[in-house]
């Protein structure tokens, strides 16, 4: 597994003053190991490269990094999942 940085803005005010909860990295990793199949079986995978402020980075690689639905497969299916299943992942951004 690569090592990434999670920096979150624990103790920094959100938008409604609220304060942000820290992504947890081991929910996280196995967030992206449940969708990492789908994207598999199409010849494609996505990497961790980091979060920040509760924007997960990753890299669509394989038959994912050339397809031009992976944005709206990162909007409409992986940002989707992340925010509903790990706490402090407020967006997706995807190279």
């Amino acid at each position: 597994m690569q090592n990434v940085t999670l920096s979150t803005a624990a103790g920094d005010a959100d938008i409604e003053g609220k304060e942000m909860p820290e992504v947890d990295a081991d929910m996280l990793e196995a967030t992206l190991d449940y969708i990492r199949p789908a994207l598999q079986a199409d010849g494609g995978d996505i990497v961790l490269t980091g979060v920040e402020d509760g924007v997960v980075s990753l890299e669509m690689v394989g038959a994912c990094g050339g397809c031009p639905l992976s944005l709206m497969t990162v909007k409409a299916g992986i940002e989707r999942i992340l925010i509903d299943r790990v706490p402090g992942v407020v967006g997706v951004d995807a190279k």
